[in-house]
């Protein structure tokens, strides 16, 4: 399994580019830099765990994954609150932060249920 090839890997890199995009001609840098942060994450630590050679560390690295999602999203709602993010943008990001972490934990329980075999 390659990295590249998960549709999760390609959803999350395509969700941190469009963060970066947002951020690029905007200030709120301490903001900017945690969430760029956290977007970056998600997809750095897929590829790492699927890249890993045992199930026990590939679980690891998305746990990792699933865990910046989570940050991810809470500082999606805390720009909706501050001002720093649009509504419309800051639900967007949130709705496609839960599906990114529902797809991770699908890999997650998929991986497990390989090693039992």
């Amino acid at each position: 399994m390659q990295f590249e090839n998960l549709d999760v890997w390609k959803r999350s890199a395509r969700q941190c580019a469009e963060v970066y995009k947002f951020f690029s001609n905007q200030g709120h840098r301490v903001f900017k830099d945690q969430i760029c942060r956290s977007a970056l994450s998600i997809p750095c630590n897929i590829a790492e765990g699927v890249e890993r050679d045992s199930a026990k560390e590939k679980v690891r690295f998305l746990n990792i994954a699933k865990g910046s999602a989570a940050e991810f999203i809470t500082q999606s709602y805390i720009g909706i609150e501050a001002g720093i993010l649009d509504r419309s943008t800051g639900l967007g990001w949130v709705r496609e932060g839960r599906e990114i972490a529902a797809m991770i934990a699908g890999l997650t329980n998929r991986i497990r249920a390989a090693e039992s075999c």
